[in-house]
C-alpha cells in the first residue's frame, strides 16, 4: 500500500501551501493538467492556479506540467501558465518524469514534488521514482468507463489517507 500512498493529501492545488512545499525541501513541481490545472478536456484553468504557480516560481521553485495528454491538450497551458511541458509522459512508467528530471529541472529525485489527482499515474509514479508527491481530489467525475475503474481501484487508498488524516486530527485535539 505505501507505493501508493502519497507524501501529502489535498483538496486542490491551491490548498498546496509554500510552507508545505518548504517541509518537503521541494525545488521543482510536476504538476498534472486534468483535475489539477483544469476540469478533464476544458482548456479553462481553476481559479487561482496560475497565481498559484506564479507564487510557487516567485519563491524559487521550479514548475513543469507534466501529463499523458496529447502536446494538443497540454501545450495550451504550458502557453497560458509559461511554462516548460512535457507530453505523453506515460506515468507511472519511466520515461517522461526521469525525462524531465534530467534534462528540465536537474533535481535529485527527493527534491521534486509531482501534484495530480490520480493514485495510479501521478502518485505511483513519483513514488517508482523516488520523488514526492501530493494527490488532489478529482475535481470532477469523469465519465469514461476506465476513469470509473481507475476511480474504484484508488478507493481503498483514498480511504487510508481518510483514516490517517482522522487519527492525525483526533491525536492533535488530544494534546
Amino acid at each position: 500500500m505505501a507505493l501508493f500512498l502519497p507524501t501529502y493529501s489535498c483538496k486542490k492545488l491551491t490548498d498546496v501551501t509554500l510552507n508545505m512545499l518548504r517541509s518537503m525541501k521541494a525545488e521543482a513541481v510536476f504538476l498534472d493538467v486534468d483535475n489539477t490545472l483544469a476540469f478533464h478536456g476544458s482548456q479553462e484553468p481553476f481559479e487561482g492556479v496560475v497565481e498559484w504557480t506564479q507564487m510557487v516560481r516567485q519563491d524559487g521553485i521550479s514548475i513543469i506540467i507534466m501529463s499523458n495528454n496529447l502536446k494538443s491538450r497540454v501545450e495550451p497551458f504550458a502557453k497560458k501558465f509559461d511554462l516548460p511541458y512535457v507530453c505523453f509522459a506515460q506515468k507511472p512508467f519511466p520515461l517522461g518524469l526521469p525525462y524531465a528530471r534530467k534534462k528540465l529541472v536537474r533535481k535529485s529525485p527527493d527534491k521534486i514534488v509531482v501534484i495530480g489527482d490520480q493514485v495510479y499515474t501521478d502518485i505511483l509514479g513519483a513514488n517508482l521514482h523516488g520523488m514526492q508527491s501530493v494527490l488532489l481530489e478529482p475535481a470532477a467525475v469523469e465519465g469514461s468507463a476506465s476513469f470509473h475503474f481507475r476511480r474504484w481501484l484508488e478507493k481503498p487508498v483514498r480511504r487510508k489517507l481518510h483514516r490517517l488524516a482522522q487519527k492525525a486530527t483526533g491525536d492533535q485535539a488530544g494534546q
